[in-house]
């Protein structure tokens, strides 16, 4: 079933609210000063009964020029306006600015309603009405059908309701990407149920008893209640106007602006690539970096315009551009927007979003520029591939995909199958599944491989370099699934060893020849012919100070291949001392069943400088246990 949201337009003190009553039965002035001064000030909301048709639900938006940011928060979500102008006035300010926020919004259907006839004679309504057609042409709602209604009379108000139905009936249905969101345009409170949001529900559907996210501020609650048109329902769709009951929220904790989520979904963001349009009418240039209003969904904050590729924009022209926020805002591609003047506040333009977590530019860059042209202009799969590119070595989670390609899922999930296939992106499974373009695999492949080459040439007598410090060569930024994953393709095919944590070219060799060979020779004989009684590092160094150079690097190889094993940091020993150590060791406690720091020293003839650390050593090569002062065997 479709559902359709109808939003007023219109100058103050037309007539909107009063048609809305005679429509609907519903005043939607509900303040105290609404009453006392007879003007629109919040949003107000009714639902009209189509008898042959859908239940549509209506926004009443202010008119004032005051309240213009209020009723850009009312008309985002409208899928058809109407445009109310007063017989007796004709067309206004505010009448122009609404038409102008209803185009920039990306509304293409509504109708006109030519309110308080009964105020005017029959020949003054034939001009009003030739000069709204005139008014009207080359605008979306041109060719759509005035009527003339009186509020008070009852007039034209049959007419009205067909029109109503009839351009309810030719709306095309908006893509539902499938990820709920629910921009909140009010909150308030009622005794006995809490907090309650209300706003029209973008895309997705959302049940009662489930968590929500409210964003930008990450706020965690439930759903304990949701009623669509005054009726109770467990289940709220895109495209519905929607209250929903908070359980755990205060009122104080969300407000106007704030978007309702499914937790993990999306992520609010201070930087958004866009296409923007720059009205004609506002009569002259604006300037790279200028400060202004920036209007989505419910949300109105300050921001500043980066024109991308020039340093000042002409009235009428149109610009791709980078709009730097004062505040996080949550939206998705394809999202519309209203840019407003910081002062005098006028509308000045408007346009698309086309990367909603975009990150900064460099200007006047042609790449830049060319991949900003297809993610505006381009298909689907182009688009989906794009983002994927942007996203780099980290790759992106198919939630987020939707969100910065506006794409339906299931399309979507068709799209990426076929980019699978034509080896243009890489799927890397697991709880979070992320898509990486085949493009960044292969430089990442390329990458490891020069790297790794790299350190081998600077260390010739190391035999690889640890998994972790490679990643940390390349970036810590890189997805550590991703880089596991294209460590286990280069071992597949052979390009890479990886041996624990250990990377290595497989034809890596540490060549010890010559002079490097006899020195190892004379550092086995040394440490050999010291026996239990380890040299420290510092007898060492000054036994061969001559070679001090190499000598630092084969300890390293040394104890890499295993031939000396470290026991802290100043003693090492020959892995075969050792050996028969531990063997000898283990007889004694098998026997004993236990060895304290004095029966050590008995069985090695060990002084107390190699005594703890060998009997720390075993432990942590668990051949032991400590309980107290004593060692007993481990395996038992």
């Amino acid at each position: 079933m479709r559902h359709i949201v109808l939003g007023t337009a219109g100058h103050v003190d037309h007539g909107k609210t009063a048609l809305i009553k005679a429509l609907t039965g519903i005043d939607t002035d509900r303040l105290k000063e609404e009453k006392e001064r007879g003007i629109t000030i919040e949003l107000g909301f009714a639902s009209l009964h189509l008898s042959n048709g859908p239940t549509i639900g209506i926004v009443d938006v202010p008119g004032h020029e005051k309240f213009v940011k209020n009723m850009v928060s009312g008309a985002t979500g409208i899928d058809l306006v109407m445009m109310v102008i007063a017989a007796d006035e004709g067309v206004m300010p505010q009448t122009r600015e609404h038409l102008q926020i209803c185009t920039l919004l990306g509304i293409r259907k509504g109708l006109v309603a030519l309110t308080k006839i009964d105020m005017v004679d029959d020949d003054w309504l034939d001009l009003v009405q030739d000069d709204l057609q005139t008014f009207l042409k080359g605008t979306f709602l041109e060719a759509s059908p005035i009527i003339p209604v009186s509020a008070m009379t009852g007039a034209g108000l049959q007419e009205l309701l067909g029109a109503i139905s009839r351009a309810a009936s030719e709306i095309e249905e908006k893509v539902d990407t499938g990820l709920f969101r629910m921009p909140v345009d009010r909150v308030f409170s009622m005794r006995g149920f809490g907090t309650v949001t209300t706003g029209t529900v973008t895309s997705g559907q959302i049940n009662v008893g489930e968590a929500v996210e409210i964003l930008p501020r990450r706020e965690a609650s439930r759903i304990r209640g949701i009623q669509i048109h005054n009726q109770s329902s467990n289940t709220a769709d895109a495209g519905q106007r929607t209250a929903i009951n908070l359980q755990g929220t205060e009122k104080r904790e969300i407000e106007r602006g704030d978007v309702l989520t499914r937790p993990g979904t999306f992520e609010p963001s201070v930087r958004l690539d866009v296409y923007f349009e720059y009205l004609p009418s506002v009569g002259k240039k604006i300037k790279n970096r200028t400060i202004v209003r920036f209007h989505t969904g419910t949300s109105e904050m300050m921001a500043r315009l980066v024109l991308l590729d020039r340093e000042e924009l002409k009235p009428g022209q149109k610009a791709y551009a980078q709009i730097n926020l004062e505040s996080p805002v949550v939206t998705a591609a394809k999202d519309r927007f209203v840019v407003r003047r910081y002062s005098p506040i006028t509308t000045i333009g408007g346009g698309i979003i086309i990367d909603p977590l975009a990150r900064k530019h460099k200007r006047h860059p042609a790449p830049v520029m060319q991949d900003l042209s297809i993610l505006h202009k381009g298909t689907d799969p182009d688009r989906t591939l794009a983002i994927v590119e942007r996203s780099g070595f980290n790759g992106i989670a198919t939630a987020q995909l939707i969100i910065r390609t506006g794409i339906n899922g299931d399309t979507l999930k068709e799209i990426l199958a076929d980019l699978s296939r034509q080896d243009k992106i890489a799927t890397l499974e697991g709880e979070d599944s992320r898509i990486v373009s085949k493009g960044h695999y292969r430089n990442l492949q390329e990458t490891i491989l020069s790297e790794t080459k790299a350190f081998h040439k600077k260390y010739p007598l190391k035999e690889g370099l640890h998994r972790e410090e490679l990643r940390n060569i390349i970036g810590h930024y890189i997805n550590a699934r991703l880089f596991n994953t294209v460590i286990r393709d280069l071992e597949k095919k052979s390009e890479l060893v990886a041996e624990k944590e250990n990377i290595r070219l497989p034809d890596h060799r540490v060549d010890l020849s010559g002079e490097l060979e006899e020195l190892r020779t004379a550092i086995v004989d040394f440490y050999l012919q010291a026996g239990l009684a380890a040299p420290t590092m510092k007898e060492v160094t000054e036994k061969f100070s001559h070679q001090k150079k190499q000598l630092n690097k084969l300890l390293t190889v040394m104890t890499q291949d295993g031939s000396l094993v470290k026991i802290n940091e100043d003693i090492y020993m020959h892995k075969d001392i050792l050996l028969n150590l531990r063997r000898s060791y283990k007889d004694f406690l098998i026997k004993e069943g236990k060895a304290t720091p004095a029966i050590f020293r008995e069985l090695t003839g060990l002084s107390r400088k190699f005594i703890i650390p060998l009997m720390e050593y075993f432990d942590r090569d668990k051949l032991t246990i400590r309980t107290g002062d004593q060692r007993i065997l481990r395996e038992k």
